[in-house]
């Protein structure tokens, strides 16, 4: 009798351990999930498909080519928040919820990232934020569950006030009237009172204006009779750029000067009007020297003809990031993941980034530009004046 005790014992337990085995290899054959939600259609689809392509080209250059973590095959879904706050949510809930991924990424607009933020704290999940702007995302609407990888309002305006705030300097802002330019303008005025120079007018309007002779004129108007150097500091993303249309108005009879941040390539080519043009980028392909960037450029130019562009960088980054930081917990579990990217420092196509505990805002280097124009090249060069590294910067925390 013992021994057929024994013997049954013996079988139970092997086959707790064949069943414990076999779940093992289950889990650890188990795709990791991430969802990629960003407006794939829309006015700002090439941002988009930028984005994306990095998302793509980080996840294979952090895993060697393999697009697998510790044995598991990396799936990557994609949904398309049509720039639409209202189907973004949809779509991040789908994808918490329907398609159980592990953590999800986007999405291109400021606005659709606001109304995303409650989404991820509703389902204990995380959201990488990238490339999206405004200051609130990681300030006044932050929440636990929310990362990103892209500069934020502050950074830009902090970074360009220190291009443009010269000694006496008169500066107006021209910008959308939505959280993007809002927030960029807000960060921008705070930035530029610590400097010498003087912010003396505000100008607003639709993300969909066509005709800016009106915000020109009030601009001109505001600047024309001030002394010392005179800017314009475009605040503007998307299609309808005006530099072009208010460069076109003479603003040099007023002796003001257009300055504006950095953008992809297609939009450098209206800076290629405006040589000398000063102001700050997260991004061009040239600046940043490291091996991250290198093989950036080296594989994008090998298989799409062109060099990374300026979303491209940021999206890249985020796959860093997201592959770091789950080889970092050794797990895709939501609180792990959160204790391994507080403080978690990681090499992308920019150098050193580093998410701060405080707002899990990705701490990185901005670069001040003035405009070449080469004959060879059909857009204006952003080339490098200084590089501001995280130490050089002081991003205020917004989210207390």
């Amino acid at each position: 009798m013992h021994k057929l005790l024994r013997a049954a014992a013996v079988s139970l337990a092997a086959s707790a351990f064949a069943l414990s085995v076999s779940s093992s290899i289950s889990s650890a054959e188990e795709p990791i999930k991430i969802a990629h939600i960003y407006g794939k259609t829309g006015p700002f689809e090439a941002y988009a498909k930028q984005s994306h392509v990095g998302l793509m080209m980080g996840l294979e250059y952090a895993t060697g080519g393999t697009m697998e973590i510790d044995g598991r095959k990396i799936e990557v879904i994609e949904k398309d928040s049509q720039l639409k706050p209202d189907i973004g949510r949809a779509m991040l809930a789908e994808a918490y919820g329907d398609d159980e991924v592990d953590l999800a990424i986007g999405p291109v607009s400021s606005g659709v990232a606001l109304a995303m933020l409650p989404v991820a704290e509703e389902y204990e999940k995380l959201l990488i934020v990238e490339p999206a702007v405004a200051d609130s995302i990681t300030g006044a609407n932050f929440n636990r569950y929310i990362f990103r990888t892209s500069r934020n309002s502050s950074q830009d305006a902090i970074a360009n006030a220190v291009a443009l705030g010269q000694d006496g300097a008169s500066i107006a802002t021209l910008a959308q009237d939505y959280a993007f330019g809002r927030d960029g303008v807000a960060a921008f005025r705070n930035a530029i009172a610590k400097t010498n120079a003087k912010l003396v007018f505000e100008e607003y309007a639709p993300t969909d204006t066509k005709d800016f002779t009106a915000s020109a004129q009030r601009i001109f108007e505001a600047l024309k009779d001030e002394e010392g150097r005179k800017f314009l500091f475009v605040i503007w993303a998307g299609g309808g750029n005006p530099l072009a249309k208010i460069n076109a108005m003479n603003p040099e009879r007023y002796g003001i000067e257009i300055a504006t941040g950095g953008n992809i390539l297609a939009a450098l080519k209206a800076y290629k009007a405006m040589p000398g043009m000063e102001g700050a980028t997260y991004y061009y392909y040239e600046i940043p020297k490291n091996p991250v960037n290198d093989w950036l450029v080296k594989e994008h130019v090998a298989r799409y003809n062109s060099p990374p562009d300026f979303f491209t960088a940021g999206g890249m980054a985020a796959g860093i990031a997201a592959v770091e930081a789950i080889r970092k917990a050794g797990s895709t579990d939501t609180e792990e993941l959160i204790i391994a990217m507080e403080g978690m420092e990681f090499e992308g196509p920019k150098g050193l980034m580093k998410f701060r505990a405080e707002d899990h805002q990705a701490l990185q280097s901005m670069y001040h530009f003035k405009i070449r124009v080469d004959p060879e090249v059909e857009w204006g060069i952003p080339e490098l004046v200084r590089e501001l590294t995280i130490e050089d910067m002081d991003i205020p925390i917004q989210n207390q």
